[in-house]
């Protein structure tokens, strides 16, 4: 929860190529105060069954900027399995395009950012929603 002295951050992932949320994609959030400062590792959390990620760890006081790590490449493995078993047509390329998604951003004191990942095997957008 956001306090006039720090901001905060959620997130959710459509998989865009079945028109559903990503389950159980890891992320993990880091911050810093400004460009020349250090990251810090916060923590993380991972998706829930409808794409999101609401549990992130707080901010801490003076962030300025933003990282979202993605891990994405074990839910597409994972993906590829569950469709290998349901003998669903096979993507061409086997390996995963974006083994990961990182995604940094400015904040401001006091504000949310909710920032929403529209995912697919071969690419991906972000946005700041609401």
């Amino acid at each position: 929860m956001s306090t006039a002295t720090t901001a905060s951050v959620s997130t959710h992932i459509l998989d865009t190529s079945i028109g559903r949320p990503a389950k159980g994609v890891a992320i993990s959030l880091a911050a810093r105060g400004g460009p020349g400062a250090r990251w810090a590792a916060l923590g993380g959390s991972r998706t829930d069954g409808d794409g999101r990620c609401e549990d992130l760890p707080d901010l801490p006081e003076g962030t300025t900027q933003v990282r979202l790590d993605f891990e994405t490449e074990a839910y597409f493995n994972s993906r590829r399995e569950a469709e290998a078993q349901q003998d669903a047509p096979r993507a061409r390329d086997s390996g995963v395009f974006f083994p990961e998604v990182a995604i940094t951003f400015a904040v401001t004191p006091g504000e949310h950012y909710h920032v929403p990942l529209l995912l697919n095997p071969f690419g991906y957008s972000v946005y700041r929603g609401s």
